[in-house]
């Protein structure tokens, strides 16, 4: 028996009793153990032949037997136990620098959070402020120490990755030696969840290039280096991969790469019926190549209209393409203005008018804010007089802003029979209502399902918030059949949203096709909790785009006048 094991599991049994509020010390009975092992002198194998377990100093009945258990079955129960009766998640968050067992406890008691994307979430809505013994800085410090944990993960958030995906293209551009540059693969196609960065570039002398692209101040280290590639990782802790091709070959290798597998399988198959050998050099008749100057010449030799690159995963884009029917996708000009914005008055960092001018400055016409309701008592949910007292300020600032419109609105909670938790006559007052679920996540499927129909049945709900609760590597999505509910808001007429902060990306964009089909409108919420957050729209455009929707797909690409007669007629 190695006798690091049995030391590491009596320090894991000593903060799992922590975590569980058990009696102290017993806590301590562990740890000193693992002190009493962790200094013993003799080998522990020839003590535990020899009867002699007990005899030492620290080591009583209870703990002797644990070891005894180990040694003879590589198991101990009551470890296992101990480890059932709490979440992994909790556990791994003592991974966290800077964050002990006391703390773990009082986040997952008082909070119910259970994985480390949880809290990291929760920071970022502030909710850990309310906690005693928590302040600014403690949620500060978490937050840097999750940020160091994910250096490690190997899978990251696409709003992550995106900013240094699109810094090392633009030092790579300005550096003059890159003739083209594009980001590629699931970046490009921007899926919610991404392993690395891809980029490719065309050059005049591609050993310079990966010269230059190793030397940047945000690599780390060297992975390997060539004349034609080169790969790096970042500070951050993220891979990125440079491939360096021709300026001809350029077209054919960035479509290659930035296809998922499944797309360049079809696209492979649809070129071989036409006689074409299609691969990352080119496209060849025989041992012809055919020039394409661009991937829109790439598509348009296979007899396709040219596909975005968000539409890459084979679901239909090269039929949709033969037809000539692809739509024209949404982009992020086409946003004229953003509902579910949190402020101060609940777990928000900002009053209302430092939003309101952080939005004018992005150029929107207009935004509701939406503080969490009074079931929230994590988040600060108003009470009925706080929220008459916000709406009251909302009706000030709007006097003051003249080609601009603040909406009045909230993020009711769904309760457990798909109630929404303030009266009527408080609903009636305002502009809009996005109903979400922040509880009761492990209802069956159609208990769900049925919780959230019913609140998409009230009058008064304008819109359903991140509909299927999932917050990416963190929490998977609640038991719901997600179709039945884009059905039930296709029949009550109400809007579902694409929450764009980049944990939630939700609703997920493989249902968003369905949710078109049934003329469901769909608005892009930042669920911004701060000014930096609005910012978030971007990555819900991306979803959109996934999605295959288009501009008259989403409520708040409106103008501000079209807006006002939706939001009287869901009135």
């Amino acid at each position: 028996m190695d006798i690091s094991n049995i030391i590491k599991i009596f320090e894991d049994i000593a903060v799992l009793l922590e975590i569980k509020g058990e009696n102290p010390f017993k806590t301590k009975a562990y740890i000193n153990a693992a002190r009493t092992l962790e200094l013993l002198e003799e080998d522990i194998n020839e003590i535990i032949e020899k009867g002699r377990l007990e005899d030492i100093k620290g080591v009583g009945k209870a703990i002797s037997e644990k070891i005894l258990e180990y040694y003879e079955t590589g198991n101990i129960v009551y470890y296992e136990e101990l480890k059932a009766s709490i979440p992994d998640g909790v556990f791994e968050m003592l991974k966290i620098p800077g964050i002990g067992p006391k703390k773990v406890k009082t986040i997952y008691e008082k909070l119910g959070i259970k994985s480390i994307g949880e809290l990291e979430y929760a920071c970022i809505e502030n909710r850990l402020l309310k906690l005693q013994g928590f302040g600014k800085k403690t949620q500060e410090n978490i937050l840097k120490g999750i940020e160091h944990i994910k250096k490690f993960q190997g899978q990251y958030l696409y709003g992550d990755v995106y900013h240094h995906a699109a810094e090392l293209k633009a030092e790579l551009l300005a550096s003059g030696l890159a003739v083209s540059c594009e980001v590629t693969g699931s970046l490009r196609r921007k899926k919610e969840i991404v392993k690395d960065i891809d980029i490719v570039a065309s050059a005049g002398s591609p050993a310079e290039l990966a010269e230059f692209f190793t030397k940047l101040s945000s690599v780390e280290d060297i992975i390997a280096k060539g004349d034609t590639k080169a790969s790096v990782r970042l500070s951050c802790g993220i891979n990125a991969d440079l491939r360096i091709v021709g300026v001809d070959q350029f077209p054919y290798v960035l479509n290659h790469f930035t296809g998922s597998k499944e797309h360049n399988t079809a696209v492979r198959h649809r070129a071989k019926a036409m006689g074409i050998k299609v691969n990352e050099y080119g496209l060849f008749r025989g041992e012809e190549l055919i020039p394409c100057r661009d991937e829109a010449e790439i598509y348009k030799a296979l007899g396709l209209r040219y596909i975005p690159p968000e539409l890459r995963e084979n679901t239909g884009e090269l039929e949709a393409a033969e037809r000539a029917e692809l739509p024209v996708l949404i982009e992020e000009r086409d946003i004229a203005g953003a509902f579910h914005i949190h402020s101060f008055y609940s777990d928000g960092s900002n009053s209302i008018e430092e939003l309101a001018k952080e939005a004018i400055r992005l150029g929107l016409s207009y935004m509701g804010i939406a503080d969490h309701s009074k079931s929230a008592f994590y988040a600060r949910g108003l009470s009925t007089d706080d929220l008459k007292r916000q709406l009251q300020e909302i009706d000030e600032l709007n006097s003051k802003y003249r080609d601009f419109r603040i909406f009045k609105g909230i993020e009711s909670d769904i309760l457990p029979d798909g109630s929404l938790d303030y009266d009527e006559d408080v609903l009636k007052e305002l502009d809009f209502v996005v109903a979400s679920v922040h509880s009761g996540f492990k209802l069956e499927q159609a208990a769900m399902t049925e919780r959230i129909i019913n609140a998409l049945r009230n009058k008064y709900t304008t819109m359903l918030g991140h509909p299927t609760g999932r917050i990416l590597l963190a929490r998977e999505e609640y038991q719901l059949d997600v179709f039945a509910v884009i059905d039930a808001a296709a029949e009550y007429g109400k809007i579902i949203e694409i929450n764009a902060d980049p944990h939630r990306l939700d609703l997920g964009w493989k249902y968003l096709k369905y949710a078109k089909e049934k003329s469901v409108k769909l608005s892009i919420n930042p669920d911004a909790h701060d000014i930096y957050g609005l910012s978030n729209i971007k990555y819900g455009v991306g979803i959109a785009r996934k999605g295959w929707l288009q501009k008259s797909d989403v409520i708040n690409t409106m103008s501000l006048n079209e807006v006002l007669k939706i939001l009287k007629k869901d009135k």
